[in-house]
């Protein structure tokens, strides 16, 4: 019996234009977990006949970084993907197509074309609006007790099992404000997040009488000095 030799796989062509997006998670889309957007958003691409460039090898899939993605159940008006794509279009009109093909609360915001680097080393750092349902006062204390910690101790469940680590050295800052919390995390290898916070809170006393709702303003390069988050796409 002659052996059938099998072909190599077709190689793409390289890219041509990279596309940077901002993309917002509202009202009861905050539920929608990392894997259902990138379900959604490449129907939409589909769907609005984006030119995508394809990976080579047997199973070509589209170019497409996903960055910094927020946890299932936090709003965010701060999310982030870049498309890679074969023919040069217009990013205002490509903007425009895919959040028309994108479910309501699934929302595009901002669209450039990138200029090259990693978009993900641009996230280094990001903003919270937590509202909390606990008394002001119990905000207050637990706010303060956390930020005199030198090290604040909280377990998450990872890909890896259980990882125990300290939240506190990740927080620029965290202020109690009426109903909630402003909080600003920079980013660190193992990444410490907006409910993680919650967790060490709730360690100094803090007791919220529902599920406490996370909200990102915003994510992007941090400037040292100033302590402002930068726009990672300008």
């Amino acid at each position: 019996m002659t052996p059938v030799s099998r072909q190599p796989p077709e190689q793409q062509a390289p890219p041509v234009q990279r596309l940077r997006m901002r993309y917002a998670k509202r009202g009861r889309l905050r539920f929608t977990s990392h894997r259902d957007f990138s379900r959604a958003f490449e129907r939409a691409i589909f769907r609005a006949r984006v030119p995508m460039a394809y990976s080579s090898g047997f199973n070509p899939h589209p170019r497409i970084s996903y960055a910094g993605a927020a946890p299932t159940g936090a709003a965010s008006e701060a999310e982030y993907v870049e498309i890679m794509l074969r023919e040069i279009v217009d990013p205002a009109a490509t903007m425009a197509l895919l959040d028309d093909a994108l479910p309501d609360g699934l929302d595009l915001v901002d669209v450039v074309v990138s200029e090259g680097g990693s978009l993900a080393d641009r996230l280094q750092a990001s903003s919270w609006r937590i509202d909390i349902d606990a008394p002001a006062e119990q905000i207050v204390a637990s706010v303060a007790s956390f930020l005199a910690a030198d090290e604040v101790t909280v377990e998450r469940m990872t890909k890896r099992g259980l990882r125990t680590f300290d939240a506190r050295a990740a927080v620029v800052s965290l202020v109690a404000e009426d109903g909630g919390v402003a909080l600003v995390l920079r980013h660190q290898e193992l990444a410490v997040r907006a409910d993680d916070v919650i967790n060490g809170l709730k360690s100094y006393g803090l007791e919220p009488i529902t599920v406490p709702l996370l909200t990102r303003l915003s994510q992007g390069p941090f400037d040292d000095a100033t302590g402002a988050i930068g726009d990672p796409l300008r």
